[in-house]
């Protein structure tokens, strides 16, 4: 049993996915706007939290921003919009995924069953081991990056991208066993969110961006 958070300003919305949420046997709370939402975030711990975009008081965006400096608990994004840009910038946020109305209840189960158990199964890792390759020093269980002794600030999929890169060190990996593997399941989208996430993870690792090399035409690897 999961415990989900929807955040919607549409009541109808919140029903229909509570609806096919408790029939699955998950117990759902709901929040009508942005504001409400990061105050239950702080009072209490959800498996996952569905947002839509906009709302009153505070929207989605700003929302999971605020609930991103106190929790790292996984963010399904709803929007109207389906523009690149808009889902970019939300996994720009650490936002896990992204579903745009109207959409499919059962494609949203789906996603949130896929986000826990990946979620899930990154938290209850066995592997307790730090890894470090000259000054980029990597724990898997804290799911902490240090450069040169220092704390990495990453976003939530940039520790998952990093960590499955290194896990397959000298590995090449497409772009769509990236997507698949880092975001557990055949994502509706285009080759682009990759080749952004590992953009913005290499200005986060700084000179050890290095290690993190480009296969022309196919994908990427952890070289070292």
């Amino acid at each position: 049993m999961y415990k989900i958070l929807v955040v919607d300003d549409e009541e109808h919305i919140r029903e229909v996915i509570k609806e096919y949420a408790e029939f699955e046997g998950h117990e759902v709370s709901e929040a009508c706007d942005g504001m409400q939402a990061v105050e239950m975030a702080k009072s209490s711990d959800y498996d996952i939290i569905i947002m839509d975009v906009m709302m009153p008081k505070l929207d989605g965006y700003s929302a999971c921003k605020e609930i991103r400096k106190i929790k790292n608990t996984p963010v399904l994004m709803l929007s109207a919009r389906g523009e690149e840009y808009d889902k970019l910038f939300g996994f720009e946020l650490g936002v896990d995924d992204y579903v745009v109305k109207p959409f499919s209840p059962k494609e949203v189960m789906a996603r949130i069953n896929a986000i826990v158990k990946r979620n899930s199964a990154g938290a209850a890792e066995a592997a307790a081991e730090t890894v470090k390759y000259e000054g980029l020093e990597i724990n898997f269980t804290s799911r902490d990056v240090f450069i040169d002794g220092e704390k990495a600030n990453l976003t939530p999929k940039e520790y998952d991208l990093l960590f499955f890169l290194v896990r397959n060190k000298n590995i090449a990996l497409t772009r769509n066993r990236l997507l698949e593997e880092v975001w557990g399941y055949d994502f509706f989208g285009d080759n682009r969110t990759i080749d952004t996430h590992i953009k913005m993870l290499r200005n986060n690792l700084g000179p050890y961006r290095k290690f993190i090399v480009t296969l022309r035409g196919m994908g990427y690897k952890f070289e070292v």
